[in-house]
């Protein structure tokens, strides 16, 4: 059973992975827009969805830093730990940590484009509903390897 359970889990990271890379591309998109001088046409849909009323708001970056870049360091190191790393005993609930607190702060940005900007980007909600499958997978993982 002990080989299932460690197939399955190699599996998920696996596809954990494949949508860090996923949030990376999306997060990576997020931060050009954000730096870029002209509009988007395909994220701009009225008035109520536009990428870039919300990547080059006040709340696109934090500290400094835009946040699709914290973004993208945050995918990166889920991915990292879902490759390099996915060996390690500590690595399940690492890596449950690290997409719970990045889940955390992307429900937090969801807030920000919902109820203070009025408006919403379809990358970040796609970033947002990656985040999510990936915390989802995390906890399946960090469980089965707490079951052993």
């Amino acid at each position: 059973m002990r080989a299932a359970v460690s197939a399955l889990s190699k599996r998920l990271m696996t596809v954990i992975a494949i949508l860090a890379v996923g949030g990376i591309a999306v997060s990576s998109v997020s931060l050009q827009r954000h730096y870029a001088k002209s509009k988007t046409e395909f994220c701009d849909v009225g008035e109520t969805f536009n990428c870039d009323i919300v990547n080059r708001s006040e709340y696109s970056k934090l500290f400094g830093i835009p946040v699709a870049l914290i973004g993208m360091l945050g995918y990166g190191a889920i991915a990292g730990l879902a490759t390099a790393y996915r060996s390690r005993v500590e690595t399940p609930a690492r890596l449950f940590g690290l997409a719970v607190a990045g889940l955390a702060f992307a429900l937090y940005l969801t807030y920000i484009e919902g109820f203070v900007l009025g408006t919403w980007c379809i990358l970040c909600l796609g970033s947002l509903a990656l985040m999510a499958m990936i915390a989802i997978l995390a906890a399946i993982v960090w469980q089965k390897r707490e079951a052993n």
